[in-house]
């Protein structure tokens, strides 16, 4: 197994482990601490942590079948862009320091580039 693929699927599946337990957390333990926006803020990063998750399980599995130019450049965009996006979202809710939503953003950023890359690559897969 490629070191670029087996890193991609550590990193899903540890953001897949921590988003069930970030999941678990938000459902039972900060229900009755947390305001209901900034509940739903929790809930937004948990969500997007499982849907680049997934997008890392496949840049991994696409990496073992068929290595392609740029998937290793998605594979960072999401794994940084989780960190960023949902890791921005989740010391918000927890400290209530508004001005830590700048960092989303960038996060959101590195989600849409690392999608593109993904898009490019496969679409490009077939040529030459």
């Amino acid at each position: 197994m490629s070191s670029a693929a087996r890193l991609f699927l550590l990193f899903g599946a540890g953001y897949g482990l921590l988003g069930v337990a970030f999941g678990a957390f938000g459902a039972h333990a900060l229900r009755a601490r947390l305001e209901p926006d900034l509940l739903a803020v929790f809930h937004t990063g948990v969500e997007y942590q499982f849907y680049h998750a997934f997008a890392l399980l496949a840049v991994g599995v696409l990496l073992l079948v068929k290595p392609m130019p740029g998937l290793t450049v998605a594979g960072w965009c999401f794994a940084i862009g989780v960190l960023l996006f949902s890791g921005s979202l989740y010391a918000l809710a927890l400290s209530g320091t508004r001005w830590l939503g700048a960092i989303t953003p960038f996060g959101g950023l590195l989600f849409l580039a690392g999608w593109g890359v993904l898009f490019w690559s496969v679409l490009g897969s077939d040529r030459g």
